[in-house]
């Protein structure tokens, strides 16, 4: 029981190399990521999501290439963490600067056991043959989307020297750039994120409070782009540059970008408060 105990506080321990670059962070490091190291004001116990600014922190606090790089990929390529660990070399196209994304999606087709017709997971009579429904086929489809997505400058350049250096790693025929899995991911940011004093995620619609988590770059990306251009134009892009399916899963980020209105209308009016 007690090997027990002490594995899982090793396991929530912050590696010491980390503690250390953090504490160098801290006296060393732009001003605003000092202040949020240091000022409890000026870090609220909550956001509802990351800024570039809070990303930036979280890449200089890596303390080796590989996790600084899975860091900006996903934040400046706003991919999934399933598609960054997914990217080899070969789908790095230096001369173009672009990067292609493999994505394997998973659907789930219902259908009538007596007639075929489709059906959703809230039908109770077949809309076909207008029987009952009480089994269903269940087919499960999967399908390859593929997306080439143009990547910065630096961010090439971080890339090229963490493969000449060899970062990569083989697995199935493939130099993949990073040979660890989703949780390992989970666990960097969430140790950085505490190093550096970033508060947690809350949803603003359902309260609920989640950890920065690789997700949450994604999320930075999107808001990031939503708040340099939200016209229909931009948000079409955005959607594309994501993978949605649907235009509405885009959407929703305008909707987050648009707290940042409220603030800036709410300032206008500063000196009237009170009166």
């Amino acid at each position: 029981m007690k090997n027990l105990q002490s594995k899982k506080q090793s396991k929530n321990k912050i590696d010491p190399n980390v503690n250390a670059h953090l504490r160098h962070l801290s006296s060393n490091s732009r001003p605003e990521i000092r202040d949020r190291l240091s000022d409890p004001v000026k870090n609220p116990p909550y956001k509802a999501y990351l800024e570039m600014a809070d990303v930036s922190a979280l890449e200089e606090a890596a303390t080796n290439k590989r996790d600084r790089l899975i860091i900006r990929l996903l934040s400046r390529l706003g991919c999934r963490v399933s598609e960054a660990l997914g990217i080899a070399v070969q789908d790095i196209d230096f001369a173009a600067g672009t990067v292609s994304i493999q994505h394997l999606k998973k659907k789930l087709n219902l259908s009538c056991p007596d007639c075929g017709t489709r059906l959703s997971k809230s039908h109770v009579f077949c809309p076909g043959c207008s029987k009952r429904v009480d089994k269903v086929v269940a087919k499960e489809l999967e399908h390859k989307h593929q997306r080439i997505l143009p990547l910065d400058v630096l961010s090439l350049k971080l890339l090229r020297e963490y493969i000449d250096k060899g970062g990569p790693v083989e697995k199935d025929g493939r130099r993949l750039l990073f040979g660890i899995e989703r949780g390992r991911v989970n666990q960097i940011l969430g140790e950085l994120a505490e190093g550096v004093g970033l508060p947690k995620i809350i949803n603003s619609e359902t309260g609920k409070i989640h950890n920065v988590s690789p997700h949450k770059l994604r999320d930075a990306f999107a808001v990031n782009a939503v708040k340099h251009n939200d016209s229909g134009d931009g948000l079409r892009m955005l959607q594309e540059h994501l993978g949605h399916q649907n235009f509405n899963t885009t959407a929703k980020y305008r909707k987050v970008s648009g707290a940042e209105h409220k603030e800036w209308y709410n300032q206008l009016w500063d000196e009237d408060n009170g009166h």
